[in-house]
Parts: C-alpha cells; structure tokens; sequence
C-alpha cells in the first residue's frame, strides 16, 4: 500500500506536478484520496495551488460498460493506439472495493502489462470504497492532477455495477459506452438511462465467430437510439454505435476519429464550455453535501440524535422523511 506522504510545501508539489513527474502525480493522488483530515487539509492546499497556474485541458473520456465486457483489454489497447498518435494518457481506473473491509482488488495496472510500461502513460486503480456511480470518491480530484500534470487524454473506466454508474457522465468530456455482442435478451437488459447519455456506443469483441454477433447488435443499437429523442446540442450523427476489437484493434483509429470529432465540434460550438461550467458546480454541491453529512456525524449530540432517528426509522415509528426533517431542524438551531 502507497504511503500517504507529508506535504509541507503545495507550491512545491504542483510545480513537480506541472513538470509531469508522475512520482509526484502518484504523491498527489494518494494524497487527495487520504481521509485523514490533516492530508485533507494539505490536499486542499494543494488543488487552491494548482487552481493558479495556467495547463491545458484534458480530453476527459468516461468509460463504461459491465463486467465482462473487455474494458480493461479495451483501455489498454486504445491507450497504446493514443501513446502511438504522439498522446501521453492517463488511466484511472476504479476497482471494485470490499463492502466490508474497503479494501479494493486493484488488478487494472496489472491487466494493463503493456500499457503500464510505456513513459507516456500513467495509470491509477482506486478502490470504490462506499462511492456511488462507479466511480472514486476523489476521482474528480485525481482528473485535475493528471491535467494538471499535462496528460492528454485521461480515460475513466469505471466499476462497471450498473444503472448508477452514470455519474461518470458528470466528469467526462466524452461519455464511451462499451457493450458485448448481445442477443436480444441481452439488448433489453441495457437501460434507456444510459443509452440517452452515451455519446458514442462500441460494441467489443467483434472479431472471429463473435464478429457477426456483434455487427447484429450494431445494427440492433442503432435502431434503438432512433427511437430515442435525439438530444439538441448534439451534431448530426451522435450518439454513433461502432463495432471494435481490443484483441485485432480494428475499430479502434475509427472509434478515436469519432470522439476528436465530437470534441472539437462541442468545442467549436461553446458546449465544451458549458458543459465544464455544469460539471464544476455539480462538483461544488455535491462536496457541499458529503462536507454537511461529514459535520453531522461529528458533533456528538446530532450524531446521536441521528443513531435514535435511525432506529425509529427502522421500527417504523416515524417516516425517514420525518426523521431527516428533526435531525436538520437541530442542526439549523445549533447554527
């Protein structure tokens, strides 16, 4: 396990940052990820250090799919293909975590032998802890490292548990759904939710006996986003469904050509922008919210208030809405 380090000087930090030392990228995303409350504090310090130096912004390429569905094959072999257009990348890749210890699996930067190897890429495995949507508690943080620290292109290839994990939408430039070929039981399984958000949907492995399967369920996605309210700021031709393969890479210049197009034209039309505007106050309120909740529980008379509320909840002796509406009424009156 990566020691958390002891950061006496930010300034210094974020300047080792904005050389692109990926030691002190590695130092600063352990750093953010700490929950003890003094690295926090020497976290925040270094973001406010890094909020005033000028960097270039990052393509930011969210990357879902479920499990089985060949992300981490995916992620390496589009990192390599990226690394080889001259790209440097970074991966942050979110492993599943323990629901009783926390503890995380952490096999993505040992499933990206290659990848791993090459001096222009960096890549991060971060356990999910309790976060929802498949992605970190401080994913959104490490995306402003690895900017800060000059990447490229930073790929988020998230949990992949589900509907929930369309929160990665909410901190990606470019939102990449990845999908096996399928049947049509398979085709009904996938939610409207996240098919509406997608912005470019690849169906992998669509290569030997599966490639037929997987030109179907092309053909399948396609007719199924037809039918769907195309979204207004969006050019014509997106969301687009694209057949690929991580293991021959054929799909992969093509899926590439795809998200750079819609980059530049979100760009070019002042959607990029907007989009970054709704993404950071998104961020700000939800900080807000886990700041309150973190307060709540650590002043002992609402945390104990909370504990009774909790188990009249439970028995049925009063509504959760209730409940929450007692415990913030404390909390307004201790204000």
């Amino acid at each position: 396990m990566t020691e958390t380090p002891e950061l006496n000087d930010p300034e210094s930090l974020a300047n080792d940052l904005a050389t692109g030392q990926r030691r002190a990228l590695a130092q600063a995303i352990t750093l953010v990820e700490s929950t003890r409350d003094d690295h926090r504090q020497q976290a925040l310090a270094l973001l406010q250090a890094l909020a005033g130096k000028p960097y270039r912004q990052a393509l930011r390429i969210g990357l879902s799919g479920t499990p089985g569905v060949g992300k981490s094959t995916f992620t390496e072999a589009f990192g390599m293909m990226l690394i080889e257009h001259g790209l440097k990348v970074a991966v942050l890749a979110v492993d599943p975590s323990s629901a009783r210890s926390g503890g995380s699996i952490l096999g993505d930067k040992t499933r990206m032998e290659h990848l791993s190897r090459q001096k222009n890429a960096f890549i991060r495995p971060s356990p999910s802890q309790s976060a929802l949507g498949g992605v970190a508690r401080r994913t959104r943080e490490a995306i402003l490292l690895c900017e800060a620290a000059g990447y490229d292109v930073i790929l988020i290839e998230t949990v992949g548990v589900g509907q929930s994990e369309t929160m990665v939408a909410d901190m990606s430039d470019i939102f990449v759904l990845l999908l096996a070929p399928a049947g049509g039981d398979e085709l009904q399984g996938v939610k409207r939710g996240i098919m509406e958000i997608a912005d470019l949907i690849l169906v992998n492995k669509a290569d030997g006996d599966l490639k037929p399967t997987a030109m179907r369920t092309c053909a399948d996605y396609k007719g199924a986003l037809a039918l769907m309210r195309k979204r207004r700021k969006d050019p014509v031709g997106f969301p687009r469904v694209r057949p690929v393969s991580a293991v021959t890479g054929d799909g992969l210049t093509e899926a590439w050509a795809d998200i750079s197009e819609l980059a530049d034209w979100r760009r070019q039309q002042g959607v990029w922008d907007d989009i970054r505007k709704k993404q950071a106050k998104y961020w700000f309120q939800q900080e807000l919210r886990a700041g309150l909740m973190r307060y709540l529980m650590r002043d002992e008379g609402l945390a104990a208030l909370v504990a009774d509320l909790s188990l009249a909840v439970e028995s049925g002796e009063i509504s959760a809405s209730a409940a929450a509406a007692t415990a913030l009424e404390r909390f307004r009156s201790k204000g």
